[in-house]
């Protein structure tokens, strides 16, 4: 399978600190990555460094062939990176239906693609961003990067603060576009146990080094491993 994202000896943060340590990644083209880790482990940072938005120390980051270690971040999204940050970044003043046109590039992801996938969007394309429920605008964040038509798909910890029908309802359109449609994607939860079953590769983070990487399906199986990096074989 083809290489889409290769990341070498990556070292970044925010001013002389360094959160991610050396990190050194691959992810080829059609596969799915969860990033797991503790809090303050260096996920976040490890996404920010990827779109652009950290102070990079070290390190050569190469999508689909091409060096964009010094692109800046409007150019990254140019070349293929979409990203749903925590903060969702919605227009709040525009509507549903303005949010994605305002975005939206050729490609297979088309309005009608991302209204099917999403069907609460299509009923409150009308609606303003400040109108939508916190689920409804992560919904919206998701559909606003994939109408972008990315070669990447980052994805934030886009269940945090979830109602359980939205976690449920979001879960299963991000299974659909990544896992049955082979979105390349890099997602960051908080809860392995959702997002390991639809991810093929996953990597857990400790001190922003790589502490782990492998099958997804083998890290879930693995409850002494979940317990000792992420704390959580007992739930």
């Amino acid at each position: 399978m083809a290489e889409l994202l290769r990341v070498e000896g990556l070292r970044s943060g925010y001013g002389e600190a360094v959160v991610v340590q050396g990190v050194d990644l691959v992810l080829p083209q059609g596969e799915s990555l969860a990033l797991l880790g503790r809090n303050g482990t260096g996920k976040t940072t490890l996404l920010n460094t990827l779109v652009g938005v950290t102070r990079r120390h070290a390190g050569r980051i190469t999508l689909a062939g091409h060096d964009v270690t010094a692109l800046a971040p409007h150019q990254r999204a140019a070349a293929g990176i979409g990203w749903v940050p925590q903060e969702r970044n919605i227009f709040k003043s525009l509507t549903v239906d303005e949010n994605l046109s305002a975005v939206a590039r050729p490609g297979a992801w088309t309005l009608a693609r991302a209204y099917e996938l999403f069907p609460r969007l299509a009923e409150r394309k009308s609606n303003l961003g400040n109108q939508l429920s916190g689920g409804e605008q992560q919904m919206l964040a998701v559909a606003r990067a994939l109408v972008l038509n990315p070669k990447l798909l980052l994805l934030d910890e886009p269940l945090e603060g979830l109602a359980p029908i939205l976690v449920e309802e979001l879960l299963r359109s991000m299974a659909r576009v990544v896992r049955d449609e082979g979105m390349s994607a890099i997602i960051v939860e908080q809860n392995p146990r959702m997002i390991l079953p639809i991810t093929q590769r996953a990597v857990v983070l400790d001190r922003g080094a790589v502490v782990h990487e492998g099958a997804s399906a083998e890290l879930l199986a693995d409850r002494a491993r979940l317990d000792r990096w992420l704390g959580v074989a007992k739930h």
